[in-house]
């Protein structure tokens, strides 16, 4: 720490050990001593808070994780707790406006265009505050080895009436990262490592069921970070995670999560090079990843079951083309998808004479363009191809989504966004879908 801000922090330490108790004069030397103890706790949080971190020699370029387009939230409100803890309240209020050419699931968020009904597919209106979000992020206090933090979030797109909306939890997670080997533990609820890059979109649908796949689980997740050449770092990463099912309904009377019903977790990993390519100073991302489980379909009650897998192989490319451009996109291939996304959220054809897994195959691209350090614009498209031939008749068999969005930061807390996308579902033997989405979004951060 420099001088000048040493002072201060020095004076402020000063008075802390010569001023008279807070408390009451009866106060004990004991009493004292714990008080004085808890406030120093609090200083010396704020001085981490207000001193540069040393980066370690391992992290000399940008961790893949950090540039994946899952933005940091803002400032927020912080307090620091007796035992050192900071907590950090952050959020915003957000509104959300759309009109719909022909009708788009599920209303508030899109993700295919319904199937025509009766010759008809009249449009519609869609106006929400569910993408309303409230979290805090928790850190410290750290040792000389280990660094500790957290996070929870909430927002409202759990379901429940359009004015009634439940609270849905986002992440729930501790972090243990020890900074000199460059090794982290997470435990909790947060994004899959499966493709993990998210499309410059404005709708809350992030383009799942149109070539993003990817969700959050609950996880236990190591991650190795290695420094490969001058500012270039690989990162290698492995997650067990829980496995989410369909429900059995193979019988009556027996309906089960087939996916905790299975002999293993879910097993997750991702390998990712960070290392400057075209942009100077903006180093380039790309990573493969995958996952592998099993779900369990009882077909009575004296525990015959098949056994069906739920996989995927994944492609990642974050590409800075300029200090102002940047590219991004996945490629996915894998089966029984829909707990991730994918497939157009079907993974198991349960119609048949036994249940079948669905593959599917897509991805996504988008260019995003910074006009301005407060304006962006994007564009992009992507595509989920399910198998047909692992189909039921009437599933949805493609679907594809075309965006252009403007996101506007007015104020440092109030961002305007604009949206237009156009949506198209195709239907196994039966007729296909187009819908065409203007959509608008205010939102007021804290």
């Amino acid at each position: 720490m420099n001088r000048k801000r040493a002072l201060p922090y020095a004076l402020m330490l000063a008075g802390l050990l010569l001023a008279p108790p807070a408390a009451t004069a009866a106060e004990t030397l004991e009493e004292r001593v714990i008080r004085l103890e808890k406030e120093l706790a609090e200083l010396k949080t704020l001085v981490r808070q207000t001193t540069p971190a040393q980066a370690p020699a391992a992290a000399v370029a940008v961790p893949p994780a950090a540039q994946t387009a899952k933005p940091a939230p803002p400032t927020g409100i912080a307090v620091t707790t007796a035992s050192g803890v900071r907590a950090q309240l952050y959020g915003f209020a957000r509104f959300d406006a759309s009109y719909d050419t022909g009708q788009i699931n599920p209303g508030n968020i899109a993700l295919w265009a319904k199937p025509v009904q009766g010759g008809d597919n009249d449009g519609e209106w869609n106006l929400t505050a569910g993408a309303t979000r409230l979290g805090i992020n928790l850190s410290g206090p750290d040792s000389e080895n280990l660094k500790l933090s957290g996070n929870i979030e909430l927002d409202f797109l759990g379901g429940g009436t359009e004015n009634n909306l439940n609270p849905r939890l986002r992440h729930g997670y501790l972090k243990a990262y020890w900074p000199a080997s460059d090794f982290s533990i997470i435990a909790g609820q947060t994004w899959d490592l499966v493709s993990s890059l998210i499309p410059f979109v404005d709708d809350p649908g992030l383009m799942w069921a149109s070539g993003n796949i990817g969700m959050r689980h609950p996880q236990l997740r190591l991650t190795k970070g290695f420094s490969v050449a001058e500012q270039s770092r690989l990162e290698i990463a492995a997650a067990a995670s829980r496995s989410i099912g369909e429900s059995n309904k193979l019988t009556e009377t027996w309906i089960t999560d087939t996916g905790k019903d299975a002999a293993m977790p879910t097993v997750q990993g991702r390998i990712a090079l960070s290392a400057p390519l075209i942009a100077e100073g903006k180093p380039a991302t790309i990573a493969v990843s995958g996952h592998y489980g099993q779900e369990e379909w009882d077909s009575d009650l004296n525990n015959t079951h098949l056994t069906l897998p739920s996989w995927s192989c994944n492609l990642e490319l974050l590409l800075p083309v300029s200090s102002k451009l940047l590219l991004a996109g996945e490629y996915f291939t894998g089966s029984n998808l829909d707990d991730y996304t994918g497939g157009i959220f079907q993974g198991v054809n349960a119609k048949g004479a036994e249940p079948e897994e669905i593959r599917s195959s897509g991805g996504w691209a988008a260019l995003r363009y910074a006009y301005s350090p407060a304006v962006a614009l994007s564009i992009g498209g992507g595509i989920d191809d399910p198998e047909d031939g692992d189909l039921a008749d009437n599933a949805r068999s493609a679907n594809r989504s075309l965006f252009a969005s403007y996101v506007n930061q007015i104020t440092p807390n109030f961002i305007l966004g604009v949206q237009l996308s156009q949506w198209r579902t195709e239907y196994k033997n039966a007729p296909d879908s187009d819908a065409f989405r203007a959509q608008s979004s205010m939102t007021y951060k804290f």
